[in-house]
């Protein structure tokens, strides 16, 4: 198995029922290290390039507005197989369907204030994390 790094964003939903704590929490729990961690405020322009892949689907600027509402933590994620690890940690989009003990289905409000973001590939983790940190603000 490979260690791995994975790109994760606590949402404005989670940040503004102070949950990062006990996200973190699930978060170390299943084996992840958090290496790179910072509370923003994503303006804009930040958010509509991180989503830019939905940029033509009917909820994109919903998504860019709602990012873009409160503050967000960032984070880099380290561990085996991370990518896949914190997917099966967040659980599915929609918390109905989440798993139990998923950050999702402990936390989630809804398919749209679903607590946390996290990347879909290792290449895309690396895009992502490039887009919020530099290489010195990583400590691992």
């Amino acid at each position: 198995m490979a260690t791995e790094r994975t790109f994760s964003i606590l949402k404005p939903d989670a940040t503004a029922r102070n949950l990062t704590g006990a996200v973190n929490a699930v978060i170390e729990e299943a084996g992840l290290r958090i290496v790179a961690q910072r509370r923003i405020r994503m303006s804009d322009a930040q958010a509509k390039k991180f989503y830019e892949v939905h940029a033509e689907r009917p909820f994109y600027g919903e998504l860019v507005e709602f990012m873009t509402s409160g503050p967000v933590v960032v984070q880099v994620l380290e561990g085996e197989n991370a990518v896949a690890k914190y997917r099966e940690v967040m659980g599915a989009t929609n918390p109905a369907q989440a798993a139990e003990g998923t950050i999702r289905q402990k936390f989630a409000k809804s398919v749209g204030e679903n607590t946390v973001h996290g990347s879909d590939s290792l290449e895309n983790a690396g895009i992502e994390i490039k887009q919020f940190f530099d290489d010195k603000d990583i400590v691992g």
